[in-house]
């Protein structure tokens, strides 16, 4: 007979509780890109003693999506070109490859899973819904890198998701959730997953994230422009 198990799921801590919250108004755009987080203002809000907040501000940091400036205070990371440059490589290296082992690995829930972000996207559309459509897009492309099937993949991924998933929101989603070209191709992926046609698949994702650089590079020389005097 085996012994019982006595095991018991434990409390997420305030510090995390703060992080989740705060990661969520980041990527859904409730602080803008650059702007100043307070401290003592969010410990408030939140009912808790500014040290969780800190505590959570440093786990956002480590995602990328923080800058905690010494005797300044903390700030929303600010893209460059070179940080979106970056991004988007990775993606396309990463996502592709993870599509592949998710096919193998767990080909129905995945396809389950994109449909129901299509859905989304769809609905969103119709309601000129920026932010649920952007959060549409990020489901859809984590689809691939959840069922996977590689933890070693999926961290990598995780390391980055949350700040593509803010870029997406402050720099192309009012602009996303209007143009038919990236909603057709998200369509086109799927098809192409479905059929486990790879080579279609990859050459249409590099072209998608490319798409989507242009995008956000475009959108970081409109707000350099329109912040000068």
């Amino acid at each position: 007979m085996s012994a019982p198990s006595f095991k018991i799921e434990a409390p997420r801590s305030l510090a995390t509780q703060v992080a989740q919250r705060l990661r969520e108004a980041i990527v859904d755009g409730q602080f803008a890109l650059g702007e100043m987080i307070p401290e003592e203002q969010l410990a408030s809000s939140f009912g808790v003693s500014r040290t969780p907040v800190r505590e959570a501000l440093n786990q956002l940091q480590l995602l990328g999506l923080v800058a905690v400036k010494p005797q300044r205070g903390s700030y929303v990371f600010e893209a460059s070109e070179a940080d979106v440059e970056a991004l988007c490589e990775f993606r396309m290296l990463i996502e592709p490859r993870a599509a592949e082992l998710a096919y193998r690995h767990a080909r129905e829930d995945t396809i389950a899973e994109v449909k129901a972000a299509i859905a989304e996207m769809t609905a969103s559309r119709k309601n000129k819904d920026g932010v649920r459509y952007s959060r549409a897009d990020t489901r859809l492309h984590e689809a691939f890198v959840l069922h996977c099937g590689n933890s070693y993949l999926q961290a990598a991924y995780a390391t980055a998701g949350a700040k593509i998933a803010a870029l997406r929101t402050h720099l192309s989603a009012p602009a996303d959730v209007l143009r038919p070209a990236g909603y057709e191709q998200h369509q086109q992926l799927l098809a192409y997953f479905s059929d486990g046609d790879f080579a279609a698949f990859d050459t249409l994702m590099r072209v998608h994230v490319a798409g989507t650089r242009e995008n956000y590079v475009a959108s970081l020389k409109a707000r350099r422009a329109a912040a000068q005097p």
